[in-house]
């Protein structure tokens, strides 16, 4: 049987991180699933060296609009490939820190690329993959900044963008979800943590059909 692909979205400080770590690790420990997890860009050596470039400007030259677009999706070109589709193949679930949506968010509604031009490139990348679910967890911008300034680690190139892009892509994820409905999950993530995580494995035990063992 072929395994699932849950994705997780959302802006800047959300949680989307803990929160994958967290169902990767009940899918695991708890429903005795095969999990494999992946952030993007990166999850495979090409990716990480491509995350390098993206985000802490690791090229040592401005990066171009059209350039930022086309490596994300590189990114997710070898990560599919080499990691996600043989692991689906084979019954195993994945669990995504972004993916596909976050390209259309940053890029398309952030950066102003046209849409159907950057699905098109997407599908391109990932053999037309789609996710079973993505869970859009939901903060304000405010939230999601203060969160990232109490890492005390420095913002990087995407989060050092100006607020307008930050708003944009932030209504972005609403159209997106507005676009496929079915696919999507958003939760509060301003409740608790344990809060945020028991509505997720709630969600998923409900669609797929999964359990404690």
């Amino acid at each position: 049987m072929r395994g699932k692909l849950i994705t997780f979205e959302g802006v800047e400080g959300a949680g989307k991180s803990t929160h994958a770590k967290l169902l990767a690790d009940w899918l695991k420990n708890e429903a005795g699933l095969e999990v494999i997890s992946a952030r993007e860009p990166g999850g495979t050596h090409t990716g990480e060296i491509i995350r390098g470039i993206l985000q802490y400007d690791a090229a040592k030259e401005p990066l171009s609009d059209n350039s930022e677009a086309l490596l994300f999706c590189a990114s997710r070109a070898q990560l599919c490939a080499s990691v996600i589709s043989p692991a689906l193949e084979r019954g195993a679930w994945v669990v995504l820190d972004r993916f596909t949506d976050s390209t259309l968010a940053y890029q398309g509604y952030g950066r102003g690329f046209d849409l159907a031009t950057l699905r098109a490139i997407n599908d391109f990348a990932t053999g037309g993959l789609k996710p079973d679910l993505t869970v859009l967890i939901d903060v304000s911008l405010e939230e999601g900044f203060r969160r990232v300034a109490q890492r005390n680690t420095g913002k990087d190139r995407i989060e050092s963008a100006s607020m307008d892009f930050h708003r944009r892509l932030y209504f972005g994820y609403r159209q997106i979800e507005a676009f496929e409905p079915s696919r999507f999950f958003r939760v509060d993530g301003t409740m608790s943590m344990d809060d945020v995580s028991n509505c997720i494995v709630k969600e998923i035990c409900a669609r797929f059909g999964v359990g404690v063992q």
